[in-house]
């Protein structure tokens, strides 16, 4: 069973800081809580829903705009691998230049 996270304005996504590795991302901060990435289980680009494009019926620049995700299996510091903290979806959004936890795997 997975959780997709909602942000501000109904946006599919939370803020997230993340230190990248060579093949992804290495660890990432949510809130005050730090989880380091065991493990990358898969990667893939994603286009922008279609419902989420401009009102005016053209292709937006979001429209088209791809995102990289990856998803890691993280634990927290301290904790040992077989006490996993979960799965996590992590996205880079380049329009936004940001990165997002936009869903939680249980």
């Amino acid at each position: 069973m997975s959780r997709v996270l909602v942000g501000a304005g109904g946006r599919v996504g939370e803020e997230v800081q993340v230190e990248q590795g060579p093949s992804g991302p290495a660890r990432f901060w949510r809130g005050q809580t730090r989880y380091l990435v065991g493990e990358l289980l898969d990667s893939w680009v994603e286009t922008a829903p279609w419902w989420q494009g401009d009102a005016g019926g053209g292709a937006s620049a979001e429209l088209v705009a791809t995102r990289q995700v990856w998803r890691v299996e993280a634990v927290r510091p301290g904790r040992s691998r077989s006490d996993f903290a979960g799965v996590f979806d992590l996205s880079w959004e380049p329009t936004a230049n940001q990165w997002l936890l936009v869903r939680v795997h249980d």
